[in-house]
């Protein structure tokens, strides 16, 4: 009996261990591997969308070869528009070798083995070129160039299609969205597949187009035969839309529907997108209950992924806390992904290649946002080890912003805490980081413009290749009609003529692209030098202002070295701030302006007085000034007319709206005047030529050839006897 009993029981055991093991087989992820052919003729098919019931997504490579995660018992799915669509049941980790019928391409044509030759060349050059699409972008699109070369001026469409969305993925990874759009365009305009279609709507969304992306994901919805992970991407497409058009319920009702199919599907890196997207449309609503629970789901679903994806979802999270001053909150969650992100590997190279930013993710940037959520409950000694740590980091990975930010951070708080000298020094190495840094940002313009021109030769030639098959395509036309000339001669003739209208509607269309092509250019290039010229400012101010808080404390005049550094580092810090702007609201800058004048002021009070008048018919919120226009001027009736003055002179400034559209301001001192002040300049000061005024010169151009004449300045003598300056500088609203 007993015998029995161990017999019943070591059976229960065995069957127990047998049905874990096949339901452990049954769970198993596995990497499947097979090939895609005809059979007739077992020719490899490249490009064939592969996947599976569970939402995973390949295509085949120029071999026809695939590989794809999958488990046992899922059905993989093969399927183009040039063949009938196969469904195989996964029941092993065997090699694949699926056999197509009724495949519909022109691998049976009498050319048939030269084309394939062509299109192998082509798909090789354009594997070549994902590639490199990360690492190099000139050689990634070097090879794309290469693959539509190969594809002859009678290619297949197909391809054609493929390698133009090639080209969109390439641009759009480098942020070069206006090229990703028109690529994806001309990408569908040879062949409409889905996958073009996402990413175009995806690439207008990064464009902040959020109407175009509407319009190009909404007739999206009407196609069944999408994959789950495309149906995921449709939704979380339309739902950044919405989302950019504030429409919120829209755009988390779009959300929750790519939740659910992602879900169903257990694509697990989408659902921890959607939750945090869903999240942040409910933070932008201030719906924070809902917005808490959502980024509390994300949270979760990231830890299950890859570390950088919970570091990067903490961070989130943590802003949000930062934006709703809960401090405290948001300390605990940085701390934490300080941690994780200080036991991850440090990369090999922490510099930006071709263009391309790190992972703006740091512990130096954590540390520095850790320091802001101290000093924003004044807990300053909390606050300056993370500052210094921050600096430490930052200057290690050559990361300029942030250690500058840090350092002027660092200097505030030794000057909260009445540590005056440390923070003097502290802002001494501050000034010098933003030298640095101007130096930097002068050779980043002049290397982008390098790209810029390299990139459009590039694109060029591309565009020459298309029109090149367009050209083709039409002399095949015209050799056929050539051909049938003999038997309809009068017919004929008119179709000669007709192919030569749209010869010359084709040659009108291409200088016309041309054309707009240099607009572009031009527009890039007065941004580039609009962007250099708004962030300098003349360093004799600077240095002078500096040595007037050396005198103060030489004078151990502590308080008005204080309040004279303070209100120097305010407007320093307002014109690096607005260094990025084109234009910002008048009082904007009518307040920096009475800044900079109360500082030089209060250098020399005893050689003028000065007002800002404001008449009070001027719609000061209604008009905007290119910032630090009006400074060099001021400067300049300080310097040069009133500071040589005998007796005490007088600065005024008058602001007033002449009509509804016209501004107009006026800068009059009575002070020695141009002719006087240009007499008693040494050699040395006549052979330089006054940056401030240059750039102001050169700013005042571009913004006319940019706007259309918006700015005017005249410059006159205030009185008869050449003694006195006025400036009169009129801006228009549009």
């Amino acid at each position: 009996m007993k015998r029995r009993i161990h017999i019943a029981v070591v059976l229960f055991f065995a069957t127990a261990m047998a049905f874990s093991q096949v339901s452990e087989n049954a769970n198993k992820s596995l990497q499947i591997k097979g090939s895609v052919k005809v059979k007739e003729t077992l020719e490899p098919l490249s490009g064939v969308a592969v996947s599976t019931n569970r939402g995973e997504y390949t295509v085949t490579n120029f071999l026809g070869e695939f590989e794809i995660d999958a488990n046992v018992g899922d059905e993989l799915i093969v399927e183009s528009p040039e063949l009938e669509t196969v469904r195989y049941l996964i029941k092993s980790d065997e090699d694949i070798s699926v056999l197509v019928e009724g495949y519909s391409g022109n691998s049976r044509s009498s050319s048939s083995d030269s084309t394939r030759r062509d299109v192998s060349l082509h798909k090789t050059y354009l594997d070549s070129a994902i590639f490199y699409k990360r690492i190099d972008l000139e050689k990634s699109i070097d090879f794309i160039t290469q693959s539509i070369a190969q594809l002859g001026t009678r290619g297949n469409k197909t391809e054609l299609a493929r390698s133009l969305t090639t080209l969109g993925e390439v641009y759009q990874y480098h942020k070069q969205y206006d090229l990703a759009i028109t690529s994806y365009q001309d990408a569908l305009a040879a062949k409409k597949t889905i996958r073009t279609a996402l990413l175009l709507g995806r690439t207008y969304v990064l464009n902040g187009d959020y109407t175009s992306a509407e319009a190009e994901f909404r007739p999206l919805l009407k196609i069944k035969t999408m994959v789950p992970f495309q149906k995921v991407a449709l939704y979380e497409g339309l739902g950044d839309a919405y989302k950019g058009q504030k429409d919120i319920d829209e755009a988390v009702a779009f959300y929750e529907e790519g939740l659910k199919v992602a879900k169903k599907n257990q694509i697990a890196p989408k659902m921890a997108d959607l939750n945090s997207k869903i999240a942040d449309a409910y933070a932008l609503d201030n719906r924070g209950i809902e917005a808490e629970g959502f980024y509390k789901n994300s949270l979760e679903l990231a830890s299950q992924q890859a570390p950088q994806r919970s570091i990067q979802e903490k961070e989130k999270v943590a802003d949000y806390y930062n934006e709703k001053s809960r401090y405290p909150e948001e300390i605990q969650m940085r701390k934490r992904s300080l941690s994780e992100l200080e036991k991850l590997p440090k990369p090999k190279t922490a510099r930006k290649e071709k263009g391309i930013e790190a992972d703006s993710i740091t512990t130096q940037r954590i540390n520095y946002k850790i320091a802001n959520a101290y000093i924003a409950q004044d807990k300053y000694d909390e606050a300056i080890p993370y500052l210094q740590r921050s600096i430490v980091a930052a200057d290690v990975d050559d990361d300029l912003v942030v250690q500058k930010d840090a350092t002027y951070k660092l200097s505030e708080v030794y000057e909260s805490r009445g540590d005056f000298t440390k923070a003097l020094a502290t802002y001494q190495e501050y000034v010098a980081l933003v030298d640095t840094l101007y130096v930097r940002k002068e050779q980043e313009i002049s290397r982008a413009a390098r790209f810029n021109r390299e990139i459009s030769t590039k694109q060029s030639r591309i565009k020459g290749l298309e029109q090149e098959r367009e050209l083709s395509q039409s002399k095949y036309d015209l050799a056929v009609t050539e051909q049938r000339l003999f038997q309809e001669n009068n017919r004929m003739q008119r179709y000669v003529i007709y192919s030569l209208i749209i010869g010359l509607i084709l040659m009108g269309l291409a200088t016309f692209f041309f054309y707009r092509s240099n607009q572009q250019q031009k527009l890039a290039n007065n941004l580039l030098a609009l962007k250099s010229l708004r962030s300098q400012m003349n360093p004799h101010f600077i240095f002078n202002a500096l040595n007037s808080v050396n005198n103060y404390i030489a004078k151990s005049d502590e308080r008005s070295a204080n309040r004279y550094l303070s209100e120097f580092s305010t407007l320093m810090r307002s014109v690096l701030e607005n260094s990025e702007e084109d234009f910002i609201p008048l009082a904007q800058e009518l307040e920096l302006l009475e800044l900079y004048v109360k500082l030089e002021h209060s250098r020399f009070p005893e050689k003028f007085d000065y007002k800002i008048h404001v008449e009070e018919d001027v719609a000061v919120a209604s008009f905007q000034i290119p910032p630090m226009l009006l400074q060099p001027y001021i400067e300049n009736a300080i310097w040069h007319g009133l500071r040589y003055k005998e007796e005490k002179g007088y600065l005024r400034i008058e602001v007033k709206q002449t009509d509804k559209e016209t501004l107009e301001i006026v800068i009059k001192d009575n002070g020695i005047g141009r002719k006087k002040s240009a007499e008693l300049k040494t050699m040395n000061q006549k052979k330089r030529k006054s940056k401030g005024m240059g750039n102001i010169k050169k700013r005042i151009a571009i913004l006319n050839d940019m706007y259309k004449d918006k700015v005017a300045v005249r410059i006159s003598n205030l009185e008869t006897d050449g003694s006195g300056t006025r400036v009169k500088l009129t801006l228009k609203k549009d």
